[in-house]
Parts: C-alpha cells; sequence; structure tokens
C-alpha cells in the first residue's frame, strides 16, 4: 500500500498487546483456598457430627442396658378401660371437649358449644380480693368474714354468685355463694369413684411442644372452690363434709400423676398445696374426729411427691429429648424460638431461620440430647433417694451452676439444652417442700390422735410409735429427725430445716407485699397453729 502522496511508507511495528489479567476470583491461589475451605468446612462437620452420634449412642446404649428409654412415648401413660376412667366422664371432658376428643384428636375449629362444666372460680368476673385464703405454712387461717363480704358486695354487680337476703354467719355464706357448683360437685364426686384417670392427650404430635393441656387450669380452679368450700364447711359444721372435699381434691390431684408434662405435675403439686389448708385449719380448731384423722392420714399416706418428683425427671428428660430431635429435623424452627427471644411457637419461618437452622452440624443436637440426659443422670435423679426418703438439694445447685456456665460460654451444647431444663432445676424444691408437708401433715394428724386419746401432746415423737404412725417421718431434708417441741400454752412447733440446709430455729422466710408467701430456698418449713 502506498500513502496519498504516492511515497511508500515505511514498515510500522505494531505495538505489543498486554496479556489479560485474570479477576482475582479466578487465580489459581483463589482456587487453592477454596478448595482448602470446602474440604475444611466437610472435616468440621463430619467431625462434629460423629462426634455428637457417636457420644450419643454410647450413652444410649449404656441406659438401655439399665432399663432406661428416652422417647416420649415411652413415658405415655398406658392405655385404661373408657368406662373405668375418670376423664372420660361427661363431667370431665366438658374442661377440654372444645379442643380434644376422646381420642386425643384436635378439634378444628373448636366446639364453643360444649359447656365447661369445671369452669369454677371463687372469684367470678371481678378479682378484687384483698384478702384470699389461709397459708399454713405461714399460721395464716382463712378469714371468712372477708369472702363474706366479697361475695355480698358482688351481687350489687352481679347474680352470679347467689346471696341470702339477711346476713348469716361467714361460713353459711361462703357456702351458699358457692352452692352454684353444687351440681357439678356432685357429679364430679360419683365420676371420682371411677379407679383410672387418662386423658386423651394427643402425645403423637411431630413437635412435642404443641401438646394440648387444656384440662390442667379447670382442674386447678376446681380445686380451688373446693379449698374454699372445705373451710367453710368445718366452720359451719359437719366436718364429714369438708372431709369428702378434701378427698375430692386429691383425686384431681392424683388424676394427672401419670401424665408426663412437666407443667402437669406444677399443677398437681399445686392442687396438693391446697389440701393442706383445710387440713391444717380443722387441725388447729380440733375439728376433726378420731375416725375422720385416721382416713385423713389414709389418703396422705398415698401421696409421694419424691416418687413424683422422679416419674416427672424422667418424663421431662423423654419431653426435652423429643424436642431436640424434632429441632433437628426442623431446625428453623430452633433459631426462631430461641434466638428471637420469642417464648411462643413461631407458625412461620424466614429464609435466615432455614439457612441459619441448617448450618447447625446435626451432631450438636446430638451434644444437646446428652448433656439434656447427663443433666438428669448426673443431678436429677440422684437428688433424690427413695429408700433413705431424702431430697439433696447439692445436686440442684451443681445443675444450675453447670447450666451459668454453659450459658456464660457459647459451645455446641448451649444450643437448646440449657433453655429446655430451665424448668426442671428450678422447681425442684417444690417437691422437696410437697414430700415435707405431706410428712408434716402426718405427723400432726398423729399428734391430734394422741391428743384426743391422752388429753395432751407428747413430749416427743418417738410416743407416736408404733400405734399412730409407724415409723415415723424423718425430715426430707438432710434425713434427721423432724425439731418438734410442745410449747407452754398448749400447743407444738413442728418443722424441717427446708432447702437451705440450715436450722433456723422455726423461723420462716417471708417477702414484700401484703400477701406473702414463703421463699422456699430460704428459712425453715414449719407447722404450728396460732393461738385462737
Amino acid at each position: 500500500m502506498y500513502s496519498p502522496d504516492g511515497q511508500r511508507p515505511e514498515k510500522m511495528h505494531a505495538e505489543p498487546q498486554s496479556k489479560p489479567v485474570k479477576p482475582w476470583y479466578a487465580t489459581r491461589r483463589f482456587r487453592v483456598i477454596m478448595i482448602f475451605l470446602a474440604v475444611a468446612i466437610m472435616l468440621f462437620y463430619a467431625e462434629e457430627d460423629w462426634r455428637g452420634i457417636h457420644a450419643w449412642n454410647r450413652f444410649a446404649r449404656e441406659w438401655a442396658a439399665k432399663g432406661e428409654h428416652f422417647d416420649l412415648a415411652s413415658r405415655v401413660p398406658p392405655p385404661v378401660p373408657d368406662e373405668q376412667n375418670f376423664a372420660l366422664t361427661p363431667v370431665v371432658f366438658s374442661c377440654y371437649g372444645q379442643v380434644l376428643d376422646r381420642t386425643s384428636h384436635e378439634i378444628r375449629p373448636h366446639n364453643t358449644n360444649l359447656v365447661n362444666r369445671l369452669d369454677m372460680d371463687i372469684y367470678g368476673r371481678w378479682y378484687d380480693m384483698t384478702n384470699e385464703c389461709g397459708y399454713w405454712n405461714e399460721q395464716t387461717k382463712t378469714d371468712l368474714k372477708v369472702w363474706q363480704s366479697y361475695y355480698r358486695n358482688m351481687a350489687a354487680k352481679t347474680n352470679l354468685f347467689p346471696v341470702a337476703p339477711h346476713l348469716q354467719s361467714p361460713a353459711a355464706d361462703v357456702l351458699l355463694a358457692l352452692s352454684r357448683y353444687d351440681a357439678t360437685i356432685g357429679e364430679l364426686r360419683q365420676a371420682a369413684q371411677l379407679p383410672y384417670s387418662r386423658f386423651p392427650l394427643a402425645y403423637g404430635q411431630e413437635n412435642p411442644i404443641t401438646i394440648l393441656l387444656p384440662h390442667l387450669n379447670p382442674l386447678q380452679h376446681c380445686a380451688q372452690v373446693l379449698q374454699l368450700r372445705a373451710i367453710a364447711e368445718l366452720q359451719n359444721g359437719p366436718s364429714e363434709l369438708a372431709l369428702d372435699d378434701v378427698k375430692l381434691m386429691l383425686r384431681l390431684a392424683d388424676s394427672i400423676r401419670t401424665e408426663p408434662c412437666w407443667i402437669s405435675h406444677m399443677v398437681q403439686l399445686a392442687i396438693l398445696k391446697l389440701t393442706f389448708q383445710p387440713v391444717w385449719e380443722g387441725l388447729a380448731a380440733h375439728a376433726w374426729s378420731e375416725a375422720q384423722l385416721v382416713e385423713l392420714d389414709a389418703i396422705m399416706a398415698r401421696q409421694d411427691p419424691l416418687q413424683d418428683y422422679r416419674n416427672t425427671v424422667r418424663g421431662d428428660m423423654a419431653w426435652r429429648d423429643d424436642v431436640i430431635r424434632y429441632f433437628q429435623r426442623h431446625p428453623g424452627y430452633m433459631v426462631s424460638l430461641f434466638f428471637e427471644n420469642d417464648d411462643s411457637l413461631p407458625t412461620n419461618i424466614d429464609l435466615q431461620d432455614i439457612v441459619l437452622g441448617h448450618m447447625i452440624p446435626i451432631g450438636w443436637f446430638d451434644q444437646n440430647r446428652l448433656y439434656s440426659a447427663s443433666c438428669t443422670e448426673n443431678f436429677f435423679l440422684p437428688a433424690v433417694d427413695i429408700q433413705k426418703h431424702v431430697f439433696i438439694p447439692a445436686f440442684i445447685y451443681q445443675a444450675l451452676n453447670s447450666e451459668s456456665n454453659l450459658c456464660n460460654h457459647l459451645t455446641p451444647k448451649r444450643l437448646i439444652a440449657p433453655q429446655l431444663l430451665t424448668e426442671t432445676d428450678r422447681n425442684a424444691d417444690k417437691f422437696s417442700f410437697a414430700q415435707s408437708s405431706v410428712d408434716m401433715a402426718r405427723v400432726a394428724i398423729a399428734l391430734e390422735r394422741y391428743r384426743l386419746a391422752q388429753g395432751e401432746y407428747p413430749d416427743t415423737l418417738a410416743a407416736l410409735s408404733p400405734r399412730y404412725l409407724n415409723p415415723v417421718p424423718h425430715d426430707v431434708i438432710g434425713g434427721q429427725p423432724l425439731h418438734y417441741s410442745v410449747t407452754g400454752d398448749g400447743r407444738f412447733v413442728l418443722y424441717s430445716v427446708g432447702w437451705n440446709e440450715k436450722d433456723d430455729g422455726g423461723m420462716i422466710a417471708r417477702y414484700g407485699g401484703e400477701n406473702t408467701r414463703q421463699r422456699l430456698e430460704q428459712g425453715d418449713w414449719v407447722w404450728y397453729y396460732p393461738q385462737e
């Protein structure tokens, strides 16, 4: 080629082109790093999964050899004949039949046409009481005058509770107000004659957290009505009616005794606690006859909170294990429930929850299962010695310290297990207090029988055996004899050293508020009658 002026151009030398630069994410070094990280992550997951699964399987085999089982299905109470089942009688069925049928299936939508006949309430729709029932462990009797005024004042707002046109005795007015429940209580008393009780709870739910327990509140409210009735009947007479109500209260507590759910046993203990008040008030007033005292001792002897504690711990361990396995299958729900400060079960989970949940190694779930079961083996079950009839608080404190250490240090074990264990270790003292209350009630009954026969209380508890009580229970805390002394005014002081394992000289612990309750962790557990 020639230039436009006809001259041949000189040969032009092309500039050498530069080699294209690869992006940083395509370099060989980056690929090596990514391969290394992928292998490291795979090894991490493989190691964590193997470690968790291996540790859990070894532990489970050891416990299986002892006859222990971890699944909730193994703790479910066995079926009972329908015609002999207290829980399936019409009056009892009404308290849960809106949401569950007799075959444990949830009713959707709920059957709002069914009337809950156990929907009893001593307060009515206005809860403005300033004085409730007394509390025996603080030596306070129930002031029925307050209840009399409450019901008569309520008559100006509603006709919910019947009242007499003219003022009666406090006990008579209270019994008249509560007579609105007489028909239901009569039918309930008839149902209580059946030998078995098994509520048709849906234990087969994939997620144990969603098991419905609609019967618990009605049973506890019914027990509150029976407690107030029994106290009024003791003051109004005859005491046979009060004894019948006490026995029915204990039957309500017994009706949920075999349920493996922790909350069921909290309600059971609450009902049992309610029964002690009329028993105590009747003893303080010398209102029980010899025959009634014998019957009271017989029904109290059947109460066994220490064994109930062990059964509850095993049931709760199985429930926790099923919950952890559910989260293992659906880890997104675990993220929503435990890491978003929400106590309710989430109905919807976000994509981020699913992603975060699936990032958790499977072995970590097994480590949580292992930690949960190990707490049961190392702390909760050893806290009770059935043969020696003692509760050992030190084991519970060890469990609390272990849980506290986990919560302060981020470890795989603290993902789920510590959150599920809180009810177990923080409510153990309620079982020991219940057992101590049962034992002191039986001793007080024996002391009253001795007084009826001899005209005074004995100088020592040894005088009760074997005629009135054999053997005489010792202190459930520490195993030493219960503290007992006769006062100069013809009364006595009986007490356990309580949860702090320290003899505080019969002093109980109170905390602020007008209507105080004992703080179980402090002071002694005392049975004592106030002066009239």
